[in-house]
This record gives C-alpha cells, structure tokens and sequence, in this order.
C-alpha cells in the first residue's frame, strides 16, 4: 500500500473521526490524525512538524495530541504538546504504539487508529477531564499530506 487514498476507505475514515469525537468527550484534550506518503525523517521529527503546521500547539492548555502516520514508509508516532508531557511518563505512549503496532501488522489500519484514539482519550481523561465549559478547539477529520 503505497498511496494515503487507500490507507482508508472513506467508511473506515469515517468511524476514526467518530473515534475522535467519542474520545474527547471525556477529556479537553484535542486529539488528530494525519496520513502521508512518506518521511524522509525520523517519524517523530515529521510528526512535530505536522503538530506545528496544524497549529496544534495553539491549545489552551497545550494538551493535542497527533497520531502521525506515514503510509509507504510504515512508520507512525504519537506526539503529544507540552501540557501533556509536563504530567506524564516519558514512555507514555508506548502502551499506545504498542496496541497500534499490532494492529498495523495485521492490515487491520482503521482498528490500530481507533484503538490507538481511545486509548489517548482514556489516559489523557486522568490529566484533562472534560469540563463543562470545554470547546472543540481542533478539527476531528483526518488531514492528509
């Protein structure tokens, strides 16, 4: 699979932006997909600089979090903003990658993104619970480059 357009079909598509929707309606924390081609970086770097360009780190409390993956390349990371990672482990996300990995050995795309998405919505929700007064401060749809 070399190509973004067939990463997911658009009901697969679909059902991660609700798996997005779901997740943060227990935390303030923003959550985002992005899909490429490929990276010529280390997955991670490539991840920060979608972070950036999304305007991610924009957040009022500095809690997004992208799930970053490079299609040809089969390389992913998970990047969360400084708000998270001044509360957190350093191997935070690993749990994460680890039920993602899985699934992406498997060709099983959509269900290692929605596991990977519902998994940062239960962790971020014992940082940043959703309040009353919360706002979807990010866009849920999958953005693509």
């Amino acid at each position: 699979m070399s190509k973004v357009e067939d990463f997911l079909t658009k009901a697969e598509e679909e059902e991660v932006v609700e798996a997005i929707r779901l997740a943060e309606k227990n935390t303030s924390g923003e959550i985002r997909v992005h899909l490429e081609k490929e990276t010529s970086i280390a997955p991670i770097e490539r991840a920060l600089e979608v972070f950036h360009e999304l305007k991610m780190d924009k957040t009022q409390q500095r809690n997004g979090v992208i799930i970053y993956v490079a299609v040809k390349s089969k390389q992913f990371a998970i990047y969360g903003d400084a708000g998270i990672n001044q509360k957190v482990a350093d191997d935070f996300w690993n749990c994460t990658k680890d039920i993602m990995v899985n699934h992406f050995k498997n060709g099983e795309n959509k269900l290692a993104l929605v596991n990977g998405i519902f998994n940062i919505g239960e962790q971020l929700k014992n940082y940043f619970p959703f309040q009353d007064d919360d706002k979807d401060e990010l866009s849920n749809e999958i953005s693509k480059g």
